[in-house]
């Protein structure tokens, strides 16, 4: 491969985040709700009553991550959690009325160009796209990564060093 293809295909990475960074920025700022956020609601509301394992495998995401999205609905009121009657140790989550109300609202958490002409493409045309776009998950090793975005809309908690070591391990920031 030469460098121009690599430059492109970096080039292309790059603006596609960017394209998902200023979404979920705007999901925030209209309906202060990330991206994640809306993604789990959607897959709560659809899955009905479920658990927090259950929920982090449909969204992929980590347990821990998923935990601090529901704690984060919860307090907005827009899912509850109870206890499992038949087993105590078990939480369920389901969507309240207004978590409902707030799915059918809100749009969806491609961005909305992206969701209007993907919907525009031949069904073949769209699996292969999909197809495609896991490939180069897969090429990137990417697989089991947490599916939820570096960026956040609190404080960063990482040092440079940290996110160093993250992207290239073993390497000690001077």
């Amino acid at each position: 491969m030469t460098a121009s293809i690599e430059d492109d295909v970096l080039r292309s990475l790059r603006r596609i985040n960017r394209a998902v960074d200023l979404h979920s920025r705007r999901l925030a700022s209209l309906h202060k709700l990330t991206g994640p956020q809306l993604v789990c609601l959607r897959a709560i509301d659809t899955l009905g009553t479920t658990t927090p394992s259950v929920l982090a495998r449909e969204v992929s995401l980590s347990q821990a991550t998923l935990t601090g999205i529901v704690d984060r609905l919860y307090k907005r009121g827009l899912v509850e959690r109870r206890r499992d009657e038949q087993d105590r140790r078990r939480v369920l989550i389901r969507s309240t009325p207004t978590g409902r109300r707030l799915v059918e609202q809100a749009p969806s958490p491609l961005q909305d160009t992206l969701a209007a002409n993907l919907r525009r493409l031949p069904v073949d045309e769209q699996e292969r796209l999909a197809a495609t776009l896991q490939q180069v998950v897969g090429m990137m090793e990417a697989d089991a990564l947490d599916a939820s975005p570096m960026l956040t809309t609190g404080p960063v908690t990482a040092t440079g060093r940290q996110v160093l070591e993250f992207l290239e391990p073993g390497t000690r920031a001077q």
